[in-house]
C-alpha cells in the first residue's frame, strides 16, 4: 500500500504553538493534505498523553485511530474528495542540551515507541530525569547517547531519529552547538541510528556531499507547529500499514518499501544561507569566510546557515551521489502557490476560499502537487494553477533564500508574468521559467571545490597512566607537596587549588618517598568530597595502584568502629532519628513534663552535646539553650535508651564512640597510629569538639599531619565548629611548617574584589591573606532588586536561558538567546544558592515551569519523600538489619493500614521476648500475638513469607535492582512512589545513589545514614542547581545567582532561641560569592514572605559592602504571567 507519511509535528502543549493542535484537527487536516499516517508528537507530555489514551484507539499493529464518534463528527468538515483514513504512530520530540567534550551540545531527537505501554515507561524514566509536564517538546541535560540508550531499555521496537540534523541551533550537526560526525555524539550506539530527519533548509542532495551520512535513510517532516502546516515535508512508504513495517523500511532504507521523500525547496528554509537577521545581511557560505563569519555591519558573529555548515563538513563534490539514496520531489505548499496567482496573502480570506474550492473540486493536496496530471488540474476553476504546479515539479522556480530565522521565498512566475499569461490564455502549454531574480545585494559566490577536511574521528578510548603529578602547580602549591616529615597546616584561599594539592602530596608521597599507599588517610566531611579525592587520585596513580584511605570522618569512625570495636549496631538516619524524638517527647508529655522542645529542638541539642563529647549524665547546661539541663538530661537518657532497644546509633555516636574507643584503649589508638603514618584532613577550620579529639588522637604530636582550610570559610558554628582548632593547631602541633595559597584560579578578580569586602567587614585581621586571581571577566557583579521571591526566580530563568543561547527555536526566533551569549555554558553551569530550603522551591517551581532543567539538591527531597524511606526498610527487613523504625514504616506495604496501626502492640510484644527487630515477622508465624485479630495476624504471617521471599528472589542482585524489583513487585510501594513526580524523583535517585554498592546492602544503608546535601547532587543529567549556601561549600559554577540577599535571610535571623552570629553568616555569604567562576549575580527581593508573613524588605549589609565600582545595580520589573497557562511564546 503506497501512502505519506508525516512523523514529526507538535501538540498545543509545545511551546510556540497552535491552540488548534487537537486530535479532532490534526485528522481532518491529514486528511486534507493527503496523509495517511501521522505522528501524535509530544507523547511524553502528561495531559497530551491522557489525550491520546483517550481519544485515540488501537488500529493495524503499533497504531491508532480517532474514535469512530469523534471522526464522524470530523469527517463532516472534511471535503468529500479528501476523506480517507488517517493513522496515529506514537512519536515525540527530545531537546537535549548538554555538556560533552568540552562543549554544549544542544540537539532535537524524536523518539518513536511501538504502544502505549512502552510510551508510557519511557515517559516514567524521563519524569525522573527531568521536567515533562512544562512543554511538549520537554528539555533534558541528557546526553542524547544517553536518550537513545533509555528508549532501547525501555522497547528494543523503539526508533530514534536525529531532528532537523542541519539547524544551526539544536541539531546534531549544526553549527552552533553540534558534532561533526555522528560517532561523536552516539558513540557506542551509532549503529543503532538509523536514519536522520533533514530538516527545511536541508534536501537530499545536500546530505549526499558528507560521505558519514551514507547509509543511513534520510526522512522529512513537517515539524508542523499548526495543523495547516502538516505535510510541508512528508515520506512516502510502500508497505503494509503497521508500525514494524513503517519502521523497518526505514531501518533498510528498501527502496521497494521507502520510495523517497517531499521537501521543501531548501532555500525556503529559514536558516539556508548565512545572516544576521538584525542587520539584513544575507550571505553565501563563501562571503561568510571572506567577512570571517562577522556581520560586516555590527561585527557580531553571524548566525552560520545549513549550507556553511554542509560546506564544511563536505567530502564530495556537489552533485555526487552516494551508493544508496532515495528520489525526492521539491514542494511549495499548495497556499502558497494561490497566494501568488491571486495576489494577497496565504492566510487571506480569498486564498483560504480557492483553497477550499480546489480541494473540493480535485481531492487532497498532495494529490494535486504530484499526482494528479496538468490536463486534470485545469479542471480546478483557478487560472494558471495547472501552470503553477508544473513549474514546481520541474524545479523552474526563483529562490530567495531563508537565513538567521527568516524563512526564505520560493516564486513560480516573474514580475507582471501572471497577468500577461491570464491575458494571452496560454493555458494549454508550461511557459518557460523566467531568469531567477536577484537575491541579495552582494555579489554572488562561485562554486568552490573541497577545501574542507574530513568529519573528526572519535579516538578510542585509552588507559589512563600515571600523571606527572607536579606539572602546573604554583611556587607555593610545589613547596606544600614537597614538604618533608612532620606537621603542617595550608591556608588555603577560595579556588587557591586546595583538593589538588593534598591529593599531588598524597601522590608524590606514595610515588617517590615510596610511602604505601595503605598508610595514608585523608578525612573528608563530605562523601562528595571523598570520591573527587579519590578519583584524583587514581587518575595521577593509574589505575592499577593501591589508593590511600579517603572517608568522611563518619564513614572512617564506622570503619573502625566495625574493624576493631565490635560494632553492629545499625546507623540511624536524621528521618529515623526525629521518629525517635517524638516517641521520647511523647512519653514525656504523657508523665506531665513542661517546657518540653519539639522534635528538632531536642535532635540539635542532643548532636550539640555529642558533639562536645557530652553524655546524660554530664553538665548539659552549654547545650540545653531555652530547655532546664535536667529535662534535657532526662530526655537525652530516654532518646540514648531507645536507640539501643532498636539496636542503633545516631550519627554523632560514631564519633563519640570512636573517640571512646581510641582514648580508652591504647593497643586500638596504636595500632591506628601505625596503620596510618600520614594522615590529611580537609577543611580544618570545620571541625569540633568531638572531630578534634578524633584527629588528636589519630596524630600524635610529632606526627606527619597535614590539615588545610580556610578561617574565613568557617561555616558550621551551629553544628559545634570552631575554627579556633584551626587557629591553634601549631600549639597542638609544636614546628608545624605554614603554608599559604593565595592564587585564586576559579574567579575573576571582580569576583575576589568583592567578597574581599564583604569578608573584611567583619574584622581587619592582620594575618588573613589577600586571595588574588588573574582572571579577567566582566568588570563588575550584577545586584538585582525584584519585586518578589518569585520575580527572582524569573528573573533567573530569564538570565539561564539567555546565556545558555536559549532553550529553543522560539528564543532564537525571538530574540531571547543573543549573539553575545557565553560560549560553553550548560545548564549544570548554572547554580542558584538559597539561605533556606524552601527559597530553593520556589525557583525549582518557576524554572520547572518554564521547561528548564533544575534539580534541588538536598538529601531531605530524596530520602523523605513517600515511598523511599519504606523501601529501604524493606530492603532492611529483608537483610536482617531492620529496627523496630523498619517495621514501622514498611507495616503499611507490608501488611495493610489496619495492621499497621497495632504496631505497637507488635513490637510490645517482640521486646517482652527479647526479639530483634528483624525477627519479629518470622516469630509472628509460629507465634500468636496478643491483641491483635486474627485477619491482622494473618496478614502478618503473609508479611513473613513476603519478606522472605524478597531475599530469596533479590538476593543476588544489585542493590539498585532489588530497590527496582520492589516497586515492579510490590503494588502499594508503587502506588506511593509514583503518588507525585517529587517521589518518582526521588527514588530514582535512591536507586542510583544505591548504585556504587553494588551488592552490598550494608554498604547502601551506610550511604543513606552518613549522606549530607552536597551527596544529594545527581550526576550524569545537566541541571540547574538549586541548593542551600551550606550545601554549595566545595563546588563551583561558572554562574552563581545568590538569592534572598536581605536583612533576615542574609544574615538570617530564624534560630529561633539562638542568637544569630553575624560573623559566620558573613563567612557564609563569602562561600557563597566565591562559588562563582565567571559571573555572580545578588538578587533581592523588594517584598518577601517571610516565616508566614508577608514584608518590605531592604538589601544586606554585606552586599552594601562590596564597593560601588564593583556593582552593577539592576532593577527588574517582571509582570504576571498570564492566567492562560496555554500562551504559548514567553516560557515565564
Amino acid at each position: 500500500m503506497r501512502y505519506i507519511a508525516d512523523l514529526h509535528i507538535h501538540s498545543a502543549y509545545s511551546r510556540a504553538t497552535s491552540s488548534d493542535l487537537d486530535f479532532e484537527h490534526l485528522y481532518i487536516w491529514a486528511q486534507i493534505k493527503g496523509i495517511t499516517v501521522l505522528a501524535t508528537g509530544d507523547y511524553t507530555h502528561p495531559a497530551w498523553f491522557a489525550q491520546i489514551s483517550e481519544k485515540l484507539v488501537p488500529a493495524e499493529p503499533g497504531l491508532f485511530r480517532l474514535k469512530d464518534d469523534l471522526a464522524k463528527v470530523c469527517d463532516a468538515e472534511v471535503p468529500a474528495a479528501c476523506r480517507r483514513p488517517v493513522r496515529f504512530v506514537l512519536s515525540t520530540e527530545i531537546s537535549n542540551i548538554y555538556k560533552k567534550a568540552g562543549a554544549v551540545r544542544k540537539n532535537h531527537n524524536l523518539v518513536f515507541m511501538p504502544g502505549l505501554k512502552a510510551a508510557a515507561r519511557f515517559n516514567a524514566k524521563l519524569g525522573a530525569i527531568g521536567n515533562i509536564q512544562s512543554d511538549g517538546r520537554p528539555i533534558l541535560g541528557m546526553d542524547a547517547r544517553n536518550l537513545l540508550e533509555t528508549a532501547l531499555e525501555v522497547s528494543s521496537d523503539a526508533f530514534f531519529v536525529p531532528a532537523h540534523v542541519w539547524t544551526p541551533w539544536f541539531s546534531l550537526f549544526g553549527s552552533r552547538s553540534g558534532f561533526d560526525a555522528i560517532e561523536a555524539c552516539f558513540e557506542d550506539l551509532t549503529d543503532q541510528v538509523f536514519a536522520l530527519e533533514t530538516g527545511l533548509s536541508s534536501d537530499p542532495p545536500m546530505n549526499w556531499r558528507v560521505s558519514g551520512i551514507d547509509g543511513r535513510t534520510l526522512i522529512s517532516n513537517s515539524d508542523a507547529h499548526s495543523p495547516a502546516n502538516l505535510g510541508r515535508e512528508a515520506n512516502l512508504f510502500d508497505t503494509e500499514l503497521s508500525y514494524g513495517a513503517m519502521i523497518d523500511a526505514m531501518k533498510t532504507g528498501d527502496p521497494d518499501r521507502f520510495l523517497g521523500t517531499y521537501e521543501f525547496f531548501p532555500e525556503e528554509g529559514k536558516y539556508h544561507l548565512d545572516g544576521h537577521r538584525d542587520c539584513g545581511i544575507r550571505l553565501h557560505p563563501a562571503q561568510t569566510r571572506q567577512h570571517q563569519g562577522l556581520c560586516p555591519v555590527c561585527g557580531k558573529p553571524l548566525t552560520l546557515g545549513v549550507l556553511y555548515r554542509v560546506e564544511e563538513l563536505a567530502d564530495r563534490d556537489e552533485g555526487s551521489l552516494p551508493a544508496k539514496s532515495h528520489p525526492f520531489y521539491s514542494i511549495i505548499p499548495l497556499p502558497e502557490i494561490i497566494s501568488e496567482l491571486v495576489g494577497v496573502g496565504p492566510k487571506s480570506k480569498k486564498v483560504v476560499q480557492a483553497y477550499r474550492s480546489v480541494l473540493e473540486r480535485l481531492g487532497p493536496e498532495f494529490d494535486i502537487l504530484y499526482r494528479l496530471p496538468a490536463e486534470e488540474i485545469v479542471q480546478s476553476g483557478l487560472p494558471l494553477l495547472d501552470v503553477a504546479v508544473s513549474r514546481m515539479r520541474e524545479g523552474k522556480v526563483t529562490r530567495s533564500a531563508g537565513y538567521d530565522g527568516a524563512y526564505g521565498r520560493v516564486t513560480l512566475f516573474s514580475d507582471g508574468e501572471i497577468e500577461r499569461l491570464k491575458g494571452e490564455q496560454h493555458l494549454f502549454a508550461v511557459p518557460n521559467a523566467p531568469a531567477p531574480a536577484k537575491q541579495v545585494p552582494l555579489v554572488a559566490a562561485p562554486r568552490q571545490a573541497s577545501l574542507f577536511e574530513a568529519p573528526d574521528v572519535v579516538p578510542a578510548p585509552v588507559v589512563a597512566e600515571p600523571e606527572n603529578i607536579t606539572a602546573g602547580l604554583s611556587t607555593a602549591q610545589l613547596a606544600a607537596v614537597n614538604h618533608g616529615a612532620g606537621p603542617m597546616v595550608i591556608v588555603a584561599g577560595p579556588g587557591s587549588g586546595k583538593t589538588r594539592t593534598i591529593t599531588c602530596r598524597m601522590a608524590h608521597l606514595i610515588q617517590a618517598r615510596q610511602v604505601p599507599a595503605g598508610a595514608v588517610l585523608a578525612i573528608t566531611f563530605t562523601n562528595r568530597a571523598a570520591r573527587e579525592m579519590a578519583d584524583r587520585l587514581a587518575a595521577m596513580l593509574g589505575g592499577n595502584t593501591d589508593l590511600p584511605f579517603v572517608s568522611t570522618f563518619h564513614g572512617f569512625c564506622l570503619g573502625l568502629l566495625r574493624e576493631q570495636g565490635g560494632f553492629d549496631a545499625v546507623v540511624l538516619d536524621e528521618y529515623d532519628r526525629r521518629i525517635l524524638a517524638k516517641t521520647v517527647l511523647k512519653r514525656a508529655a504523657a508523665g506531665k513534663a513542661d517546657g518540653l522542645p519539639g522534635p528538632d529542638r531536642l535532635l540539635d541539642m542532643i548532636a550539640s552535646a555529642k558533639q562536645a563529647m557530652l553524655g546524660p549524665g554530664d553538665d548539659l547546661s552549654g547545650v540545653a539553650r531555652e530547655t532546664a539541663p535536667d529535662l534535657l538530661a532526662t530526655l537525652y537518657g530516654d532518646y540514648q535508651a531507645l536507640l539501643a532497644e532498636n539496636s542503633g546509633c545516631d550519627y554523632e555516636d560514631l564519633i563519640c564512640r570512636a573517640v571512646d574507643l581510641l582514648e580508652g584503649h591504647k593497643d586500638v589508638r596504636q595500632t591506628a597510629q601505625q596503620r596510618f603514618v600520614y594522615i590529611f584532613v580537609d577543611e580544618y577550620q570545620d571541625v569540633n569538639h568531638a572531630q578534634y579529639r578524633l584527629i588528636q588522637a589519630l596524630a600524635p604530636a610529632g606526627g606527619n599531619i597535614c590539615v588545610i582550610g580556610d578561617p574565613d570559610q568557617a561555616i558550621y558554628g551551629f553544628r559545634g565548629a570552631s575554627a579556633a582548632y584551626f587557629q591553634t593547631f601549631e600549639t597542638d602541633y609544636p614546628g608545624a611548617a605554614r603554608f599559604f595559597l593565595e592564587k585564586n584560579y576559579r574567579s575573576t578578580q571582580t569576583i575576589v574584589s568583592a567578597a574581599y569586602h564583604v569578608i573584611t567587614g567583619q574584622d581587619d585581621d592582620p594575618g588573613r591573606v589577600r586571595v588574588y586571581s588573574d582572571i579577567a571577566g566582566v568588570p563588575v557583579v550584577t545586584v538585582a532588586r525584584l519585586a518578589s521571591e518569585r520575580a527572582e526566580a524569573v528573573f533567573a530563568g530569564r538570565t539561564i536561558e539567555r546565556m545558555v543561547g536559549g532553550l529553543g527555536f522560539h528564543s532564537v526566533d525571538f530574540g531571547k538567546a543573543g549573539y553575545e551569549a557565553p560560549a560553553g555554558l550548560g545548564f549544570a553551569d548554572f547554580a542558584v544558592l538559597c539561605r533556606t530550603r524552601r527559597q530553593t522551591e520556589v525557583f525549582a517551581d518557576v524554572l520547572e515551569s518554564a521547561g528548564i532543567p533544575c534539580h534541588v539538591v538536598s538529601k531531605q527531597r530524596i530520602y523523605a519523600a513517600r515511598g523511599v524511606g519504606e523501601a529501604i526498610s524493606l530492603l532492611r527487613l529483608a537483610e536482617g538489619q531492620a529496627t523496630f523504625i523498619d517495621l514501622e514504616k514498611a507495616g503499611g506495604v507490608l501488611y495493610g493500614a489496619t495492621a499497621a496501626k497495632k504496631q505497637a502492640v507488635i513490637s510490645a510484644w517482640a521486646k517482652e521476648r527479647n526479639l530483634p527487630a528483624a525477627e519479629v515477622l518470622a516469630a509472628t508465624e509460629r507465634f500468636p500475638v496478643p491483641g491483635l485479630s486474627q485477619a491482622a495476624q494473618r496478614r502478618l504471617a503473609g508479611a513473613a513469607r513476603t519478606v522472605a521471599e524478597l531475599k530469596a528472589r533479590t538476593g543476588h542482585l544489585p542493590v539498585a535492582g532489588r530497590l527496582r524489583f520492589l516497586i515492579e513487585n510490590m503494588e502499594p510501594l508503587a502506588t506511593l512512589v509514583n503518588g507525585s513526580k517529587k517521589n518518582r524523583e526521588a527514588f530514582d535517585a535512591a536507586v542510583e545513589a544505591a548504585r556504587p554498592a553494588g551488592t552490598d546492602a550494608t554498604a547502601f544503608f551506610d550511604t543513606v545514614a552518613l549522606a549530607a546535601d552536597a551527596d544529594a547532587v545527581m550526576p550524569g543529567v545537566d541541571r540547574v542547581r538549586l541548593m542551600t549556601l551550606h550545601a554549595a561549600k566545595g563546588l563551583e559554577f561558572a554562574v552563581v545567582f545568590v538569592a534572598g540577599c536581605e536583612e533576615d535571610l542574609v544574615p538570617f535571623s530564624g534560630y529561633g532561641d539562638r542568637a544569630t552570629d553575624i560573623d559566620e553568616e558573613r563567612r557564609l555569604f563569602y562561600v557563597a560569592m566565591t562559588r562563582a567562576k565567571e559571573r555572580l549575580f545578588l538578587t533581592w527581593a523588594k517584598n518577601r514572605t517571610l516565616y508566614g508573613k508577608r514584608k518590605a524588605c531592604t538589601l544586606s549589609r554585606f552586599v552594601a559592602d562590596i564597593e560601588g565600582d564593583l556593582k552593577e545595580q539592576a532593577e527588574v520589573e517582571t509582570g504576571r504571567p498570564p492566567k492562560d497557562g496555554h500562551v504559548q511564546m514567553e516560557l515565564f
